[in-house]
């Protein structure tokens, strides 16, 4: 999220993206910064998984607010904050032992403060996360005998079901896409989950592809998987892989035939993919913190830490108020909204 490629792709959906070369700070960076325009002239700027610059966690919240400092004059007049997203993050290694995928990996009544780096004063925590802070990092310079190890009984089994049960998983094009979106609509309103457009994912590749076609250096390598029982789609990931790292973007599948897991021979599939690819590290992309049951994506949990590998807590969204008073009255906007949308409508939903 700190590449140029995604500068370039949010520029196409309403960001304004900055691509600076800081030179004064303890040593020398590169930072992505987008702004995003609100209503009536305002605006705020964004850095996602920045900066890229490894800090004791207790002198973290004062460069940031150094570097929101010297930032400042480069955004527009009227811009309320900053939001940092800061890629720092503390590792809870899940136990590899669990003979159960009902076993939490994670303890219900942690506080999830205490699992994430500290950054504090002067930033003050966002109202909302941009970045779900909470992922699992799949280890995959081991050989594949040795991954599937690592993950739980129950997940080894599904993935040898589904291909004793035929369900065939193939690298697709973007002429797949379509197959991907209908999947993703289906689980948009099973999850009650929000997702863009079409044209958003569409963009997605088609960028990608361009700057690859033009040889431009670190350009991503996004590919489409579907996997199909008997010729139907079952299930779609989106994957990216860039230098080291694979990352898993987006998500569907369908209602039907669910116990022929196809879910499970996606993901396995794509680490695959990914470690001939030459990636090290898989990262499964986001999911609740912890193991609590009550969290309405708690089988997201289950799902995930089930791969084994590392479970990682980001600090989450903090911002840098630039006119303190605009910026109080957005962030009790914000909360609201936040506690609307992610709050009391889902639990209207779930009655």
């Amino acid at each position: 999220m700190q590449s140029r490629f995604w500068g370039d792709f949010k520029a196409e959906f309403g960001w304004k993206p900055l691509c600076l070369s800081v030179e004064a700070f303890p040593r020398a960076f590169q930072l992505l910064l987008l702004i995003r325009r609100l209503p009536a002239g305002f605006s705020f700027a964004y850095v996602p998984h920045g900066p890229e610059l490894e800090l004791p966690e207790g002198e973290r919240a004062s460069f940031l607010a150094e570097l929101a400092r010297s930032l400042k004059p480069l955004l527009p007049s009227r811009c309320l904050f900053i939001r940092f997203d800061p890629p720092w993050f503390r590792v809870e290694v899940p136990r590899a032992d669990s003979a159960s995928d009902e076993e939490a990996i994670g303890k219900p009544d942690v506080k999830i403060d205490d699992l994430r780096p500290k950054i504090g004063r002067p930033l003050c925590r966002s109202a909302a996360d941009v970045q779900v802070p909470d992922t699992v990092f799949v280890d995959l310079r081991p050989d594949e005998g040795l991954i599937l190890a690592a993950m739980k009984p129950k997940w080894r089994y599904n993935i040898r079901l589904a291909e004793k049960k035929g369900v065939i998983v193939e690298e697709a094009g973007l002429e797949s896409l379509s197959e991907f979106y209908e999947l993703y609509k289906t689980t948009s309103a099973r999850d009650k989950i929000a997702l863009h457009p079409e044209v958003y994912y569409r963009r997605l590749f088609a960028l990608a592809s361009e700057r690859r076609g033009k040889g431009v250096p670190a350009s991503p390598d996004i590919r489409l998987w579907i996997a199909r029982h008997e010729g139907k789609a079952l299930a779609a990931n989106i994957t990216l892989f860039r230098g080291e790292k694979a990352v898993y973007l987006y998500g569907a599948s369908s209602d039907e035939k669910r116990n022929l897991m196809p879910t499970y021979a996606l993901q396995w599939k794509a680490m695959r993919a990914a470690k001939d690819a030459g990636c090290l590290e898989y990262d499964l992309f986001g999911m609740p913190p912890t193991s609590d049951p009550s969290h309405p994506m708690h089988g997201l949990y289950q799902f995930k830490t089930g791969f084994g590998g590392k479970v990682i807590h980001r600090s989450g969204s903090w911002d840098y108020p630039l006119s303190a008073l605009a910026y109080a009255l957005f962030r009790t906007a914000e909360a609201a909204r936040t506690w609307w949308f992610k709050d009391f409508k889902k639990k209207l939903r779930r009655r």
